[in-house]
């Protein structure tokens, strides 16, 4: 019959061997944890030759590298460059709202107030109410905020 102490002893001297060799749960390596929503919504909506290549690469940090490259050799469509934007000031390729930079941001939101001057791709989307999803960076960010209420 196992008693509850030899249960938790071995577990302590697993996790007392552990440390020992220099291991913990504290112990994050910086160049994987400085890489946080890198290198999104790049080289969207151009056109011509030569345009939106080779950007958002090699970053570390957190938010760095993204819209780059979006939106050459378009002109303006309301205020818009790129491919298949609607709203104002967008760049890159699928965005609404206004000032988004990338792709696939402010996309599907009840208020205009939402959804808006995000960078990097599907960001600030799907929100309900107003002021949702807005200033995001990165990826995946700010999306179905404020929605179900009555």
């Amino acid at each position: 019959m196992k008693t509850w102490w030899k249960t938790r002893s071995a577990s302590f001297c697993l996790l007392g061997i552990l440390i020992a060799l220099g291991f913990s749960a504290a112990h994050i390596d910086p160049a994987v944890a400085a890489g946080i929503g890198n290198g999104n919504g790049n080289g969207n909506g151009n056109v011509g030759v030569g345009n939106g290549n080779s950007n958002g690469s090699g970053n570390i940090g957190i938010g760095n590298g993204n819209g780059n490259g979006n939106g050459n050799g378009v002109p303006a469509t309301g205020g818009n460059f790129g491919f298949h934007n609607t709203g104002t000031g967008n760049v890159g390729a699928f965005n609404s709202g206004a000032g988004n930079v990338g792709a696939f941001n402010g996309l599907g939101n009840t208020s205009s107030t939402s959804g808006n001057n995000n960078i990097g791709s599907f960001n600030g989307n799907l929100n309900g109410g107003m002021f949702n999803g807005n200033g995001n960076i990165g990826s995946f960010n700010g999306n179905l905020n404020g929605n179900g209420n009555h």
